[in-house]
């Protein structure tokens, strides 16, 4: 039903998906879903396109984007979109920022996108009116260049329309009814690409400004866009003239929006806007004698974890969202569009859009107004920062804690954060490092923290190389290997999956065989493209225990949660997240640990790997699961949260005497990667498949099971698989993260997904996807004729392939065979 202001309009026939189409991105999904819009326009940007940032995806994205405009849309339509390809150039200050952009590079040879790093006097060759005193370097990137907002959004208008698309119109409001009121009867589908808020996520409006600088001389033109991300601000070529803009730590938040201001927009603060002109005349002194042409000061909208919203609302079957770009709207538009589309059509996209999915965030996180405004404005504050592998946002944090937060506080425990959760990152020797309350980096009067003992941590891990505390992080890792480590994952999802239907759901969701008698448990993936991985374990009668990892338990509630619905499985699906504390003790002495603490026998006959019992600890009734994370002897114990504190206590005072230490994530995770675990959303993904990354063991194809995605995989099985994940190994000490190029007898064929050091090994290891660069599958001949090297920074390092880590390639010690 079609809402006017004046009141209910009459019904008219509605298509698929009705859209309220704002911007690139707005147009792009409206052209490849054929639904009515309502509102065409890409309000106020500045249209800049980069093709490399720090994510693979986002790299596609952009492609994606920059194929329509440079492309496909002037072809299609016969209209110019108003692409310019004048280059773009990205400074670098100190060391830091240039490691970034030599990692960017390396990226870039994994996808076809040339760039180089030039030194300040080819900076300087290349754009004469720069100064570049100041400089460690640049990189130059050839093919980026500027977008025309409304150019563009008029050849997508055009190129929907002649598939069907019904519009542009200006002023109605579509209505929404949901149980509890109004009305809803027009569409099984409804999307909606504006803003930053919607459905329960209402993120903060903040003003952005930016100016266009009178024409100066001849000498700007055909120059390359301009990025100074340490000094916050950008240079776009506008003709012979530049505009001017960037990020501050002091951004003006929007308290009230107006329904009447739509295209509004505002005037400039100077106070405000003061140090970006400061940047700008710094990087491009002539532009101190430069008047203003104009200037735009207009609403932008901010997510907390600086990446959009987008897909189905959990709250709302059949309400799609395209919003929150963060001031990507223009350059992500093409590809968000692309996959949104997908995602209506389909039901899933077709790159793994995890990150910008809408059901990444928990409701207690949402709902909290605080804890919005304070990430949000990190997001923006830090927009233009170095994307350090180690990096945790200092906004919002002490929202989700476990019961032993204090207790581990007290022992030098340095937190991270997880969708909310404070979850332990490492142990410091010296001294406790509690999270502070934000302090907005002093903006808005108030006082920035000194002597801040949790930041001064944190600021050691601003670096590509390994921080000062690899050391630490190394002892963690060696204890669990000689003797034992304590883990705390109570920030794990813990789920129980019960009713009539629960062994029909629980083969339906998982590819794994999970038709285990009760007291075994099964771990792996679910189907293909499903984006979920969990540990179950068979109860008692119609139900199952479900752990999944924490930072993405909201989203694997709301997948499992919509495929019950969709399949009309009479179960339900019960959250204990909260109610439950999950401790791992893992290592050679874990059982003799253990046994001290627990009432039963722990040996291999009495307590066999992959079971679980119900058993006592310190008096209080746990669940003890013989399962690793790390690849050593040991077991979790899953113990309701009035009970942590006294288990933790008692496991510790057992483990004194076996030299137990505590550990964290960091350890976790170079332990997991030197056994050859995968991790979900780094080795796998929703694009991914479990043939791809090595899991076939982990799918029931030899049943004759239904499942989702059992038909992808068996199609997939038959015609070979088209890449495969790799273990490489570099001899060579040298710290790597991700995003490395894989180079294959001189070709380039990959990427790395993910990266760490191996302190039992003593190497670097790395796991990436690679291809047959001329299209075939990618057989275990090809894998084992190649020659590799892994490319960190520009730098090539021979690596060595491996189809499994070399760590305990005969998984004995999870057996307790040492």
């Amino acid at each position: 039903k079609v809402r006017t202001e004046t009141g209910p309009g009459v019904h008219q026939p509605v298509p698929r998906a009705p859209l309220r189409a704002e911007g690139q991105a707005g147009c792009q999904t409206m052209g490849l879903t054929c639904p009515i819009t309502l509102t065409l326009t890409p309000s106020h940007t500045t249209g800049l396109l980069w093709q490399l940032r720090p994510s693979d995806v986002e790299v596609e994205l952009l492609a994606h984007t920059r194929r329509v405009v440079s492309h496909d849309l002037e072809e299609e339509t016969g209209l110019h979109t108003g692409w310019i390809q004048n280059g773009g150039l990205f400074i670098a200050s100190n060391r830091q920022r240039l490691d970034e952009y030599k990692r960017l590079m390396s990226l870039g040879k994994a996808y076809g996108v040339e760039s180089h790093v030039l030194s300040p006097a080819e900076t300087k060759a290349l754009y004469p009116l720069m100064n570049v005193d100041d400089l460690y370097g640049t990189l130059y990137v050839p093919q980026d260049g500027t977008m025309d907002p409304a150019g563009t959004c008029t050849a997508l208008s055009r190129a929907a329309a002649a598939r069907g698309a019904q519009g542009p119109g200006i002023g109605p409001h579509i209505g929404l009814c949901t149980q509890e009121g109004i009305y809803f009867d027009f569409s099984p589908c409804l999307v909606l690409q504006r803003g930053g808020g919607a459905m329960g996520h209402r993120g903060p409006v903040t003003v952005q400004p930016w100016l266009t600088l009178r024409p100066v001389c001849s000498a700007f033109q055909n120059m390359p866009n301009v990025r100074d991300h340490d000094a916050s601000v950008y240079l776009r070529l506008q003709g012979d003239a530049l505009s001017v803009g960037g990020y501050e730590t002091n951004p003006i938040f929007w308290e009230e929006v107006s329904d009447k201001f739509a295209f509004g927009l505002f005037d400039l603060d100077w106070d405000v806007f003061s140090p970006h002109i400061e940047g700008a005349v710094n990087r491009v002194p002539v532009l101190e004698k430069t008047g203003v042409k104009s200037t735009v000061c207009g609403p932008e909208s901010f997510t907390p974890d600086h990446k959009p919203l987008m897909g189905e609302a959990p709250e709302l079957r059949g309400f799609y969202l395209g919003c929150g770009f963060n001031s990507a709207g223009m350059m992500l538009g093409g590809g968000c569009g692309q996959e949104l589309a997908h995602w209506i059509v389909h039901g899933r996209p077709e790159k793994d859009m995890y990150s910008y999915d809408i059901r990444r965030f928990h409701p207690l996180l949402t709902d909290h107004r605080r804890w919005v405004r304070e990430r949000s404005h990190e997001s923006y504050a830090k927009n233009y920062s170095v994307v350090f592998p180690h990096d945790e946002p200092l906004a919002g944090r002490n929202m989700r804690t476990d019961p032993l937060h204090e207790e581990l506080l007290a022992r030098g425990c340095v937190f991270q954060e997880r969708q909310g959760w404070e979850r332990p990152g490492w142990f410091t020797p010296q001294g406790t490092a509690p999270v502070l309350q934000y302090d907005y980096y002093g903006a808005y009067g108030n006082q920035a923290h000194r002597d801040y003992a949790y930041g001064r941590l944190l600021g050691d891990e601003y670096t590509f190389d390994f921080p000062p505390h690899h050391d630490v992080i190394k002892k963690e890792c060696l204890a669990c290997r000689g003797a034992a480590a304590v883990f705390n994952m109570s920030y794990f999802g813990k789920f129980y999956l019960v009713g009539l239907d629960a062994k029909k759901a629980a083969d339906w969701l998982f590819s794994a065989d999970v038709s285990r008698p009760p007291g075994m448990t099964s771990k792996g993936p679910a189907g293909p493209r499903a984006g979920l991985t969990v540990s179950g374990a068979p109860l008692a009668g119609d139900g199952y225990y479900l752990a999944v990892g924490g930072a993405v338990a909201q989203h694997n509630w709301a997948h499992i949660s919509a495929v019950l619905q969709d399949e009309k499985f009479r179960c339900q699906l019960i959250d204990s997240s909260e109610d439950l504390g999950m401790i791992s003790v893992q290592g050679p002495a874990s059982r003799a640990i253990l046994q001290e603490v627990l009432d039963a026998d722990l040996s291999n006959e009495a307590f066999p790997f992959s079971t679980h019992k119900l058993l006592r600890a310190a008096g209080h009734l746990v669940r003890a699961m013989r399962l690793s994370f790390v690849g050593e002897l040991g077991w979790e114990l899953h113990v309701p949260r009035p009970a942590c504190v006294p288990v933790y206590q008692a496991v510790m005072t057992a483990g004194a005497k076996h030299g137990l230490v505590n550990a964290g994530y960091r350890a976790i995770d170079s332990l997991s990667i030197e056994k050859g675990y995968r991790h979900w959303h780094a080795d796998l993904r929703p694009d991914d498949s479990p043939l791809e990354a090595g899991l076939a063991f982990t799918c029931k194809l030899k049943s004759d099971v239904p499942f989702l995605g059992r038909e992808a995989l068996e199609k997939q099985r038959a015609e070979g698989l088209r890449r495969r994940l790799l273990c490489f190994t570099v001899d060579e000490k040298v710290p790597m993260f991700g995003l490395e190029a894989i180079w294959r007898n001189g070709q380039v064929v990959g990427h790395i997904r993910r990266a760490d050091f191996g302190f039992t090994i003593d190497k670097t290891l790395a796991y990436g996807y690679i291809r047959d660069p001329s299209g075939g599958p990618v057989s275990l001949d090809f894998v084992k004729s190649g020659d590799y090297a892994l490319e960190r920074m520009g730098v090539t390092y021979p690596a060595q392939a491996h189809l499994k880590s070399p760590f305990d390639p005969d998984n004995k010690r999870v057996k307790g065979i040492y």
